[in-house]
């Protein structure tokens, strides 16, 4: 069968059409645009006209591949901004219009499960469960950090518990670091840290996460953060998916994005030019949550909730 997955978040709108004849995933074609459809959101609780307009044109053009490449079957999933859009109706009806199918809206809890079985089903035959101990361990905890929520499940097979909160690389930016100077302020970062740490009191109390032996994180803001560990002359998926990030060269990493002004982070080669305001809050994200949980490493991975919405669709 070969299928379509778009998935709207807060800070990009990707593409995924695949074909999945049984049990595995090919695919045909991936692609993502920076749309910012969240621009605002915390502050105003709408979607604005700008935002919806640069998200359907994004979709027109997705559209277009899908017809193009002959997907039998669509799914449009959208996260954080738009549960949180006082007009959220009006992104509904945009997207009925150009895919003919009705965008769901999911709650956290099933993005956490889509993000779940995204990023475990090429890892699971890697695990010592099925006889290949240089494997990552399970159960895991993914952890999806997006531009309005990070999400965090805990699962070996299947996602077992999960909660997502209401941190993400635009919504602490917007929060805290837009009027804080370049770089940022110490004030102003220690106002992210309270605001993540506090997120992080609640996955505590909700989430068994000393349970898990394996870090796997996902989304654009630790896949940069990976890039520029590995020092890559250029953004390259296959060396990022599946690398094995220390605690030390995030904490390495994070430390210089937050240094830097907004120029010196767009010169960096594998830094996307719609994550150059964004990525200090998001690596800031990804290291308090291995301080907390004392993870020695990330497991990376680039395969996600595109991934997972494709095989919900199988």
């Amino acid at each position: 069968m070969r299928v379509a997955a778009v998935d709207c978040g807060t800070n990009s709108v990707r593409l995924l059409v695949a074909d999945i004849p049984h049990d595995t995933l090919t695919e045909v074609e991936r692609r993502m645009e920076i749309v910012r459809l969240g621009q605002g959101v915390d502050k105003t609780g709408r979607l604005s006209a700008e935002a919806l307009e640069r998200t359907f044109a994004a979709m027109r053009g997705y559209r277009e591949l899908i017809d193009h490449h002959g997907a039998k079957r669509t799914r449009v999933v959208a996260t954080s901004a738009t549960r949180d859009a006082a007009n959220r109706q009006e992104f509904v009806d945009g997207v009925r219009e150009i895919f003919g199918v009705e965008p769901e809206v999911v709650s956290g809890a099933e993005e956490a499960e889509l993000s779940f079985t995204g990023a475990t089903r090429g890892l699971l035959h890697l695990s010592p469960e099925t006889e290949h101990p240089e494997g990552p361990m399970g159960p895991y905890l993914v952890v999806d950090i997006g531009g309005g929520s990070t999400e965090f499940v805990v699962g070996a097979r299947h996602a077992e518990a999960a909660l997502s909160v209401d941190i993400g690389c635009v919504r602490l930016t917007e929060r805290h670091l837009r009027d804080a100077g370049d770089p940022p302020s110490a004030r102003a970062l220690e106002a992210v840290v309270a605001d993540i740490d506090d997120a992080l009191d609640k996955v505590t109390e909700a989430v068994p996460v000393e349970r898990a032996h394996t870090l796997v994180g996902l989304a654009g803001s630790v896949t940069t953060v990976a890039g520029l560990a590995l020092g890559l002359p250029a953004y390259d998926r296959d060396r990022i998916h599946h690398a094995h990030i220390t605690a030390e060269e995030v904490h390495e990493v994070t430390r210089r994005l937050l240094a830097m002004t907004h120029g010196e982070r767009a010169r960096l080669p594998v830094m996307h030019p719609g994550r150059v305001d964004v990525i200090g809050a998001g690596a800031l994200i990804l290291d308090r949550i291995m301080r907390r949980f004392a993870f020695s490493q990330v497991v990376v991975s680039e395969h996600d909730i595109l991934d997972g919405i494709a095989w919900s669709i199988a």
